[in-house]
C-alpha cells in the first residue's frame, strides 16, 4: 500500500502568504487556475491548540475545492508529512493570526 500523496501549497492572497496542505492539486478546469482540494488540517484533542491552524480550519471549513489563480501560487511541493500551516504578512514575514473578516451586519 502506497502512502497518500501530500502537497504543500504556498500562495499569496490579500497581502498575506498562506501555507496549506492538501491531498489533491490539479491544473484547473477554469483556464489560469490551480485546483486544490482535500485540505488537511491537524486534529487537536487536547488543550494546546495552534491559533493559526484553527483560523485556517475555520476559514476553509466548507471548502471542497480551492481555485487559485496561477499567478498567486508561489510554490507547490510534494512532502512526506504535514508541517505547520501558516499565514504570514507578505512584506514583513511575520505570522498573522487576526480573525477572518466577516461581512458587515445591516443596521
Amino acid at each position: 500500500m502506497t502512502p497518500k500523496t501530500l502537497h504543500k501549497i504556498t500562495f499569496l492572497s490579500h497581502g498575506k502568504i498562506y501555507v496549506l496542505f492538501a491531498r489533491r492539486v490539479e491544473s484547473g478546469r477554469l483556464w489560469g487556475f490551480v485546483e486544490v482540494s482535500d485540505l488537511v488540517f491537524d486534529v487537536h484533542e487536547g488543550l494546546v491548540v495552534d491559533p493559526t491552524e484553527e483560523r485556517l480550519r475555520e476559514e476553509f471549513r466548507d471548502t471542497r475545492t480551492l481555485h487559485l489563480p496561477m499567478q498567486s501560487v508561489l510554490r507547490i511541493e510534494d512532502v512526506e508529512r504535514k508541517g505547520q500551516s501558516s499565514i504570514r504578512d507578505a512584506e514583513s514575514g511575520e505570522k498573522v493570526v487576526t480573525p477572518f473578516p466577516l461581512p458587515a451586519r445591516p443596521r
